[in-house]
């Protein structure tokens, strides 16, 4: 039997050692795969335009203006080298091409047609390298020129819709949820590629549009309006289909928590908890099709009870009874928790902040990351990858 707390071996490799990945995407979904792949022992080369990456310019208020290494930009580069190339010139695209050609990895974002004017296609780039996986995020797909922008596509897909209260507006997703979940499934798609490379020997174009994945996560919401022909409507952080569910309650110490009762029997042990055993046994709450039929009489009955007791201890006595619940974290409160600890990546002298995971699966056959190495700076490692002679100002003759 598999014993997942056994140790990896003491010289166990990461599972992606010996891969190298080119990176020429920016912003967040395609850099985030990029990341992924350096936690899991990949060398990750990440191709900047002499401005560098936008996202080193995204910075809050609490940010020096003088680094060029953003809070944002860290979120989605740690582990990788800089260079910087000009791939407007016939010697910055010489320069890309000979680094893919001992590549495994290449991971683009380009709008549609930029790619071949560049000369960064998979024709062009898997010429002399038919074992390259090309991994390409675009916002609509490949034949439509319209670039894809995570506010915007959170609109165009329903989340904006479903996210807002009955009477608030829409609500955009505090994160760019768009462009995370078309990382996950780029993740997906390369490491597909990379098992059919071993048994063919050939490489592949991988593409995910951030539409597409939007789609695919709309899940329930969605197979609910294919199923019922009605569209789901907005109701905060509730559940279409389960009470109590994401409702956020706030108790008489403060605290703020929800409520997962997925179940009858967690129903009613949550009434008991509550010192209110009769609503389970009220015809109205008894199973949960008339919990969500009677949706507003029991939270409205929730929301009086819970604001009578101390949150702390409800969720302590919750546990205890196995009622799934939990207490609303901001996203610091979240990261301070013990469990979070693993999720981190420890500072570097260059960069003295922690980092945040983007692997959050783990295996007793080959070890996490201990570190990596900080975000870079833009080009830090340009002179190490590509000759910079090509790239002087006399030198530089725009393609066209």
């Amino acid at each position: 039997m598999l014993n997942m707390s056994d140790e990896p071996a003491a010289d166990a490799e990461l599972p992606l050692h010996g891969l190298r990945v080119v990176e020429l995407a920016s912003v967040l979904a395609g850099p985030q795969v990029g990341q992924f792949l350096a936690e899991l022992g990949a060398e990750v080369i990440k191709v900047e335009a002499p401005g560098g990456d936008v996202t080193r310019t995204w910075k809050t208020p609490a940010e020096s203006p003088d680094i060029d290494v953003s809070a944002y930009f860290a979120c989605a580069n740690w582990g990788k080298q800089s260079a910087v190339v000009d791939l407007r010139t016939p010697a910055g695209q010489a320069a890309v091409h000979r680094l893919v050609a001992g590549a495994d990895i290449v991971l683009v974002s380009y709008k549609p047609g930029d790619a071949e004017k560049l000369r960064m296609d998979y024709a062009a780039l898997s010429a002399a390298n038919p074992r390259l996986i090309y991994g390409q995020i675009t916002g609509y797909g490949p034949a439509t020129p319209r670039a894809g922008y995570d506010a915007v596509l959170q609109a165009e897909t329903g989340f904006m819709h479903l996210n807002g209260l009955p009477d608030s507006g829409p609500l955009k997703m505090p994160v760019a949820l768009m462009d995370l979940l078309a990382a996950h499934q780029l993740k997906e798609g390369l490491l597909t590629a990379l098992y059919r490379r071993e048994r063919t020997g050939r490489g592949a174009v991988v593409h995910v549009s951030l539409h597409d994945a939007a789609l695919a996560s709309l899940a329930n919401q969605g197979s609910t309006y294919l199923v019922t022909g009605h569209d789901p409507q907005p109701l905060g952080s509730g559940h279409p289909s389960i009470v109590p569910y994401g409702t956020v309650y706030r108790a008489a110490d403060g605290r703020q928590l929800v409520l997962a009762v997925g179940s009858d029997r967690q129903f009613q042990h949550l009434c008991e908890a509550l010192a209110r055993p009769e609503w389970a046994a009220d015809e109205r709450f008894h199973t949960n099709g008339r919990r969500v039929q009677h949706r507003e009489a029991l939270e409205a009955l929730l929301t009086t009870r819970i604001g009578e007791i101390g949150g702390e201890a409800l969720l302590v006595e919750l546990e205890r009874r196995a009622v799934p619940a939990g207490a609303v974290r901001t996203a610091g409160e979240a990261l301070r928790q013990p469990p979070a600890q693993a999720m981190l990546l420890p500072p570097a002298a260059v960069f003295p902040h922690p980092g945040l995971r983007t692997v959050a699966f783990r295996s007793p056959q080959w070890p996490a990351a201990e570190a990596l190495a900080a975000p870079p700076a833009l080009g830090a490692q340009t002179a190490e990858l590509v000759d910079p002679t090509p790239f002087s100002a006399e030198n530089q003759t725009t393609a066209k």
